[in-house]
């Protein structure tokens, strides 16, 4: 069953996405502290980044996305963090899990959830906190979500389970880890718990979410794939990488946006600020740690960017991903979220007071250090990066979304 006949936008250029991306940044910015009060982001808001095609960069072709490279959506995704991280969140969020929705489900699924073209939102948590037990033409789930980042405005629901049998009992695959499908569901099939009172990344609208009016879902085959699925059903090479790569791009993405505005405000503060020791930017001490600090950040970019660079490069020439490569790319996500964190509170410190108030640098700081709390920042995904390094792995070791297979 082909998917060639789904909708289709005019494919936009990298050169006008950036043009577009750079119109838009002050709006975005200008509605953040709306979008902070309302707890997701504004209407306004979302229109504007899924009209800029921002939510549909990474999907395929075929289904009518801009198939951008990862190392060209992320240089605009950090530009849209740089001017609000829960936008950024956000969009970072929609190109991971819809974007890996778009590769691997079957034609059927493609073709019913692409129907009305690329922006098809998608929003939920992957992660397993859900139970399905096979039945004859998919699963029935049941469970209880967390961090349905950008759930408000998505049309299609993306949920982890643990496959299970009939009696409850989770079913191992031949490695013994336990099995796990990702299910996609009507947005109205959920009801939302409004339970997201936190730090940072207020305006994400990232909910716990239920099933509604039912014990438990039927979810059609075409709408799923397994968890560390890594073969994709179309679009170009980059699409093999799954949710293994597509998530480690999007949180790197988000933590170059954020970290470079808490930067670049400390600049700005310390251009006008004078207290009891003389103007800011003078202070011999000052230039020393913030020049410390944009090396460190700048870095940590770097790393990021030659990683994600390698990828690309190997996809152009139709390779596929070396367990090394993937991962660069896992580490260079955990090591700019430690660096972020560093700068975040060097900055902080250092504004002696600015950022104790709510304003931009506040907000800022705040979503850094919810940024770094995600379950994908944990310390044994770097330990399976120092496994994979040290050559202390298999022959036939493949990655998975937290860790090494082998």
């Amino acid at each position: 069953m082909s998917v060639a006949n789904l909708k289709q936008s005019p494919r936009r250029s990298l050169t006008e996405m950036r043009s577009r991306v750079e119109s838009i940044l002050p709006a975005i910015e200008a509605a953040a502290e709306e979008s902070e009060q309302l707890n997701r982001l504004s209407d306004g808001t979302f229109k504007l980044l899924r009209d800029a095609g921002l939510y549909s960069m990474m999907m395929p072709e075929e289904v009518g996305g801009a198939e951008l490279s990862h190392v060209e959506a992320m240089s605009l995704g950090e530009r849209v963090a740089w001017a609000h991280g829960s936008a950024g969140w956000c969009v970072i969020v929609n190109n991971a899990v819809g974007g890996v929705l778009s590769l691997l489900v079957p034609d059927e699924g493609a073709k019913e959830i692409f129907a009305g073209g690329a922006d098809t939102t998608v929003a939920g948590n992957g992660v397993p906190r859900g139970y399905a037990r096979p039945v004859d033409g998919g699963y029935m789930i049941k469970g209880h979500w967390a961090y349905g980042s950008g759930i408000h405005h998505a049309q299609w629901i993306h949920s982890g389970c643990f496959v299970t049998d009939d009696d409850g009992n989770m079913i191992k695959q031949a490695n013994g880890q336990p099995e796990i499908v990702v299910t996609h569901h009507p947005r109205e099939t959920i009801e939302l718990k409004g339970n997201w009172d936190v730090l940072g990344l207020r305006a994400t609208g990232s909910f716990d979410y239920t099933l509604k009016d039912a014990g438990e879902l039927f979810v059609p085959q075409h709408r799923c794939y397994s968890f560390n699925e890594s073969k994709a059903k179309r679009g170009g090479r980059q699409g093999d990488l799954g949710l293994v790569g597509y998530t480690a791009w999007g949180h790197t993405t988000w933590a170059l946006g954020v970290g470079r505005r808490m930067l670049d405000e400390l600049a700005k503060l310390a251009a006008k600020r004078v207290d009891a020791f003389g103007k800011m930017n003078e202070s011999a001490t000052f230039k020393y740690e913030f020049a410390r600090a944009e090396a460190r950040f700048r870095s940590a970019r770097a790393f990021a960017y030659q990683a994600w660079t390698s990828l690309a490069e190997t996809f152009a020439a139709d390779g596929s991903a070396s367990l090394e490569q993937i991962a660069d790319v896992k580490l260079a996500m955990r090591h700019v979220h430690d660096v972020i964190s560093d700068v975040g509170t060097f900055a902080h410190r250092a504004a002696r007071g600015a950022s104790l108030h709510n304003g931009v640098m506040q907000r800022f700081y705040r979503d850094i250090h919810s940024g770094t709390q995600h379950i994908l920042m944990a310390d044994e995904v770097v330990q399976e990066c120092g496994r994979v390094y040290l050559g202390t792995v298999g022959d036939r070791a493949k990655w998975g979304v937290f860790g090494v297979d082998g």
